[in-house]
């Protein structure tokens, strides 16, 4: 009960809101980047440590879930989304068996793109806001591409890992009245967020006062190096699902 309790406290988002985030000096990309390193950790631990979970740990799970989905629709800036996504899903796989933390992995690795997404925004327009940058697709392909990619990961379509390891879940759990409450969360409000953001961002007419960026070679090299991982952990998803 205790490594979960700490588990919860690693992964959900009640400890960033009340202390990080009224913090003048600890910016939007360092909880972004806290919050990435702390669940990487807790994941790799499960592996380690036996745990249960409870369902009142399932409960506070799925309200912190569904406070960081209401917050999530009220940003357009890609650190802050990115954090509130690890805020939704991780409290719940960090609680379940241990082979779901692999669902962890799949979800860092989506999420790591989206911080370098994250991190070419502000370094080339000033700000991680993609409320301007519209029609991103049209004007710079492999952005957009590289976007489209890591979103419709985390809105939990297949074959991408988060789907696999989500659908894996399903399979193997005994549904009850909770049971249906967070997989109805968790698939609704990530694909809600994702579409949100390709709406925004991904489509539309490009912004006519906007100099668009292009990747460079290291950049793409980069996230292709992200895509391959997510490959892989696709294969093993798929290799869970179907055992």
């Amino acid at each position: 009960m205790i490594t979960s309790i700490i588990y919860l406290i690693l992964a959900g988002g009640v400890p960033y809101y009340l202390l990080l985030e009224k913090s003048s000096w600890f910016k939007h990309k360092h909880i972004f980047l806290t919050s990435m390193l702390l669940l990487l950790g807790a994941s790799i631990s499960t592996w380690y440590i036996p745990h249960q979970h409870s369902d009142t740990l399932v409960i506070i799970s799925l309200a912190s879930a569904i406070f960081s989905i209401y917050k999530a629709t009220k940003t357009t800036n890609f650190y802050r989304l990115g954090y509130y996504l690890i805020f939704i899903n991780a409290p719940f796989f960090l609680l379940f068996e241990d082979q779901y933390a692999t669902y962890s992995l799949s979800l860092i690795a989506s999420l790591t793109g989206l911080y370098l997404i994250a991190h070419f925004y502000e370094k080339n327009y000033g700000s991680a806001n993609y409320h301007y940058i519209t029609g991103i697709t049209l004007i710079r392909p492999y952005i957009g591409t590289f976007l489209t990619l890591y979103l419709i990961a985390i809105a939990l379509y297949p074959p991408f890992p988060n789907a696999l390891f989500f659908l894996s879940h399903i399979i193997t759990s005994k549904p009850d009245l909770l049971w249906y409450c967070v997989v109805t969360t968790l698939f609704f409000g990530n694909f809600f967020l994702a579409m949100r953001v390709m709406t925004k961002t991904l489509f539309g007419r490009p912004n006519a006062n906007i100099h668009y960026v292009h990747m460079t070679l290291k950049d793409k090299a980069i996230h292709f190096c992200i895509f391959l991982m997510l490959l892989l952990l696709s294969i093993i998803g798929l290799k869970e699902t179907l055992s």
